[in-house]
């Protein structure tokens, strides 16, 4: 495939608003990256020069060698998501992560001959954190739910906005998976392949629920099945907080221990780990 004309000139003349002293020393390396790899990928030009503009500036500012395969390395781009973004709204950053990624796909493609891999999509859209008295109030609620409802909306609060943990790892604890030994609840880590301390606020009830529990699961603990479809989303239909408070949600539960997280001005490679996300670049859509 052949570049037409009219996007040749577009590349040719591109300028971007970055500091010329910034821009001058990478500008010739990033149009030939971009009129190689741009006709292997369904972005237009001027979005992937604006992109890998910003790849390449920041990451000359570190000293990194002036090299599109250096500037391509996942771990490059990663970094670049994480610290080269700052003030740029979270949807932005995974959009530019999502360019710049499928830029190095067609690198490879063009320097090597090798078939880009296949893409697996999943929502981009991140679930809304609750406000502080919002969680509060629901916290509450659940509090004065009577028997096994009352357990089961702690257990969802506790292991959400107090660990951090997705519905699907939620569901699996059971109380000995809790190390309550040291003061601070502790997951087992065979459980989740990490570590898991729960947050001091969540932690006396979850040391409640964990010894309550012994070798049972924590939610819902009279079920057949180690898993089953619905068995977390169900809850919420059955039981709503009252005065207008959002339904309870695992995944929002999550997004407000992250977003707890990156406020308190953790690491987001560090929140990343803790989370179990996959790449250091995680919590990216939650910095809005």
């Amino acid at each position: 495939m052949t570049l037409s004309p009219e996007i040749s000139d577009r590349i040719r003349d591109y300028r971007p608003r970055l500091p010329e002293q910034g821009w001058e020393p990478v500008a010739e390396q990033v149009r030939a990256t971009v009129a190689a790899t741009a006709p292997a990928t369904c972005y237009e030009a001027r979005r992937l020069l604006h992109a890998v503009g910003r790849l390449t500036v920041w990451a000359d500012r570190q000293g990194l060698p002036r090299d599109p395969g250096v500037w391509f390395r996942t771990e490059t781009i990663d970094a670049f998501v994480l610290s080269g973004c700052t003030g740029l709204g979270g949807s932005t950053v995974q959009t530019y992560r999502a360019w710049l990624r499928r830029t190095r796909e067609a690198l490879v493609w063009v320097q090597r001959g090798e078939a880009p891999p296949v893409r697996i999509s999943s929502p981009r859209s991140t679930q809304p954190p609750y406000e502080s008295g919002e969680l509060a109030s629901m916290r509450a609620w659940a509090e004065h739910l009577p028997g096994q409802a009352r357990r089961d909306g702690l257990v969802l609060m506790a292991l959400g906005a107090g660990c951090g943990l997705a519905p699907g790892e939620a569901v699996a604890v059971r109380g000995r998976h809790i190390d309550t030994r040291c003061g601070v609840p502790v997951l087992d880590d065979t459980l989740v392949v990490r570590l898991v301390a729960c947050r001091a606020s969540w932690a006396p009830i979850l040391t409640e629920l964990a010894d309550s529990a012994g070798g049972g699961f924590l939610f819902r603990p009279g079920r057949k099945v180690a898993a089953a479809k619905n068995l977390v989303s169900s809850w919420p239909a059955r039981h709503r907080p009252p005065n207008g408070l959002p339904a309870l949600s695992a995944r929002r539960l999550r997004s407000t221990w992250t977003v707890t997280l990156l406020a308190e001005g953790i690491n987001p490679a560090v929140v990343a780990d803790a989370a179990g996300m996959t790449s250091p670049a995680g919590p990216a859509p939650y910095h809005d």
